[in-house]
Order: structure tokens, then sequence, then C-alpha cells
């Protein structure tokens, strides 16, 4: 009785735990209930009411959460109270849905209110007529920068760059520099670095705001600049600039064009998504499932995964052939029939830890020529020495299941050396695919299942075919 209430105190304690975080946000369950009624009681200053005091995170969570047609009804119902801000924080196909709710017209009214990195991402996911009417529709100052970020490479600095800068001549004071933010009307929400430009607008320097604060107002900028800062190239791709901001654990900094001229910033809030983007893509596809989501219409998710399931299809009949010319060996040995699978199946597993390690030191950019080698002989290593333990414990099983030492050591030898292949193959396959110019983490998993399977089969069943028949 004691251990059961025990049990119940700490059930209660998680909860109220639970309950505690869940007060620090404004999208409690019990608001999001009470804004979901409001909707299906066409309540709109009811809703409005409720929607206004959210975080523009907790109002995209809230419109990600509801059903198409419900989140539709919602927008519909906030109308020019919706916050600009909230569309960023969407997700592509739950924004495309709430565009096409709000129209054209409607998404040029909120865009002048968002940074224009932000504005410039929802904007290039449009179709080329809504981008037309879009930038029709927008004030001209507004426009040229939207055009102007729209001209840069896709998934490139320039696109994701915000371009409202703070900078500075190098000849002004600390005083100057204070009085100058605190008396302009900066468009601007956070920014954490001043940067300081010649005539040119090159960069020569930059200022954090830090130490700016903490300088005496005589002091010229000159004297407090950092001159060893990283600039980042407008053409530079997205993967390597958050390599770049991780690596030197970085904040903030400049994007300058082919001329050395300060166009932009990048701020560490924008590498967050790079970094969440690169990941997701990675795992999608790794598991073969593209860019689908929960969201996706049942044609694009079939249409996503059964490309994979039919080159795995292919791969599953090659390795089924394999077993195939070994059919007289099985009918003559059941055992084999019941261990083949075990060979496989551990091959695999080992071939996909091995490659999903290699697929994620290749996008962190830690295999050059020497580390690749290293890793390579790292996880042979590894996969020979797992290879012995698991060739004992196997062979152990296969003898206490059948009671035969000759099918215990064929079990032993083709446990050893599938996973010495599935080693090898696991570092070889996404370093081969990167030198043919082909994403490691689409195709790795696709190979490294073929080989385990094909040399699984081919080495148990031909040892058997040698030694036991």
């Amino acid at each position: 009785m004691a251990g059961a209430a025990d049990h119940n105190d700490r059930g209660e304690r998680k909860h109220e735990a639970v309950d505690r975080l869940a007060s620090l946000y404004g999208l409690t369950p019990k608001v999001e209930s009470a804004i979901v009624a409001a909707v299906d009681q066409q309540l709109e200053s009811r809703a409005r009411a409720l929607v206004a005091p959210l975080h523009p995170a907790d109002q995209a969570d809230l419109l990600e959460r509801l059903p198409t047609r419900k989140a539709g009804e919602l927008v519909r119902m906030l109308g020019d109270d919706l916050d600009a801000e909230m569309l960023s924080y969407l997700g592509e196909a739950t924004r495309e849905e709430i565009v096409d709710v709000m129209g054209v017209a409607a998404l040029a009214r909120q865009l002048p209110d968002l940074p224009t990195d932000d504005a410039i991402h929802i904007v290039e996911e449009l179709e080329q007529d809504e981008i037309d009417d879009v930038l029709a529709a927008l004030p001209a100052e507004d426009r040229v920068l939207v055009e102007e970020g729209l001209s840069f490479l896709e998934d490139s600095a320039g696109r994701m760059m915000e371009r409202e800068v703070v900078t500075v001549p190098t000849f002004w004071t600390v005083g100057q520099t204070i009085d100058f933010l605190r008396a302009s009307d900066l468009d601007i929400e956070e920014f954490y670095l001043i940067f300081v430009v010649d005539a040119a607008r090159n960069m020569v320097g930059e200022v954090r705001l830090s130490r700016l604060l903490r300088a005496q107002r005589p002091r010229r900028i000159s004297e407090i600049m950092e001159t060893d800062f990283r600039k980042i190239p407008v053409t530079m791709d997205q993967e390597e600039v958050s390599i770049l901001f991780r690596r030197y654990g970085m904040v903030c900094a400049g994007v300058v064009d082919d001329y050395g001229r300060l166009v932009g910033m990048i701020t560490i809030d924008d590498i967050i998504d790079v970094i969440d983007e690169e990941a997701e893509e990675d795992l999608m596809a790794l598991a073969g499932v593209g860019e689908a989501n929960v969201r996706s219409s049942l044609w694009d998710t079939l249409q996503g995964r059964s490309s994979w399931l039919l080159i795995n299809l292919f791969t599953a009949i090659i390795a089924s052939a394999v077993i195939g010319l070994f059919d007289a060996t099985i009918e003559r040995l059941v055992a084999l029939a019941i261990l083949m699978p075990i060979v496989a199946s551990m091959g695999g597993n080992a071939g996909t830890q091995t490659v999903t390690v290699a697929v994620r030191a290749i996008a962190l950019r830690q295999l050059d020529r020497d580390a690749a080698m290293a890793f390579v002989r790292r996880e042979l290593l590894v996969a020979a020495l797992n290879g012995l333990v698991f060739a004992m414990l196997s062979a152990t099983m296969a003898f206490l299941w059948f009671n035969d030492a000759d099918v215990a050591a064929v079990m032993a030898v083709a446990m050893f050396a599938n996973m010495m292949v599935a080693g090898l193959s696991g570092t070889l396959v996404p370093l081969g695919l990167v030198r043919l110019g082909v994403d490691p983490a689409v195709a790795s998993s696709v190979f490294i299942t073929t080989i385990t399977d094909v040399v699984g089969f081919f080495v148990f069943l031909g040892l058997a075919a040698l030694y036991l028949t």
C-alpha cells in the first residue's frame, strides 16, 4: 500500500510540475480549448480577445494543431488583427494554407511589419503569380528590399539575411553612437552588433553592444571596435553559415557582397531555424519519407514514400535472389532459415549506426581527407570488436538452440564477416556518395541495407553449403 501511495504522490507531483510549466506560456490547454470553443460557436470578438495576448509563436503553434478547416476559420475571424510575426513561426505547409485563406492583399499588408529576412522567407514559397501580386501591392521601399533578397541564390546567406543593420563611421565617439541609437527611429527589433564601415560601406570593424555601453562617452569607435571579425559572403550556403556560427559561438555576423560592402546581417535566431531545417531534411531523407508531414496530402505522402519503397523492393529482390541460390541447402537444414535473418538484421543495424555518424560528420564538415581515413580505421576497429562479441554470443545461442557445433561455427563466422562489412560500407558509402555529388543522407541507407543483406545471406548460406551439407 505504501508503494502505491508513493507512486500516486509522484504522479501528482509530476502533473503539478507540468501545470506549472504550462502556466509559464500563454497557450495552456485551457486557453486552447476556449479558443476552439469560440471558433465553433462563431464568437469572433471572444476568439480575438483570447488570441491577442498570445505570443506569435504560440499563435502559430495553435494553428499548427488545429484541423485545416478550423484553422482557416480562426484566421478569417482574426482578419487584420492577425499578428504578422506569427507567419514566420508557421511550418511551410500550414503557412501555405493560411496564406490561401488570408489572400494576397492581406499578406501584402502584413509583410511590411516583418523583418526583411522573414518577409523574403514567406514570399519565396509562393507561386510566381502570387509573388508578382504581393510585390505589386507592397510599398516601394519594402518591394525593393524583397526583390533584392529574392535575387540571391536559394538557401544562401543573401536569402536569409536581415537588411536592416546599424552602421557607424570610425571617427564617431561612443557618446555620439549612443545618442544616435536613442534618437533614431530604427526599424530593427533586435540587434547585438554595431557595424563600423568606411565611406564605401566596407566593413572595417564591429562593436558589441555590451562593450559600447561599458565604454566612456569620449572614446572613439575606432578605439573599441573589434577588427578581428568574421564576415559572411552573400553567396555562402546557409548550411555553411550555420557551421560557422556553431564552430565559433557567434550570435550575429555581417553579410558582405562580392566587393566587401556590408549588405545585411544574420542573427542566431535565423541559424536555429537553419539547423532545425537541415536536421529535419537529413532525418526525413534517412527514413526515405522526403518532405512529408502530418498536414501533407494523401497523394504527396504516397508519392514521397512509394519511390523509396520501390527502390527497396528491387534491393530486397536482389537479397532474395541470393537466398534462392541456396534453396536446396536451406531445405536440407531448417536451422539456416531460422538463423539467417539474425545475421542480416545485425549487419543492417550496425551499418545504420555507422552511416548515421558518418552523415552527421559530413554535414558538419568534420571529415577532410586525413580525418576520413582516421574515421574509417576507427569504425573498422569498432566493427571488429563488435563482430567478435556478437559472433560469440550468436554462436552460443545457435549451439544452445540446435545443439550443433558446426551450425554455431558458421553462425559465428558469418556474423563477424557481416559486422565488418557493415562497418566498412557504413563509412565508404557516404564518403563515396559525397565525391559523386550525391547527398549521403538521401541514398546511404538503401545501399547499406542492400550490402549487409546480400553479404550476410551469401556468407552465411555459402559457408553452410560448403561445410554443413
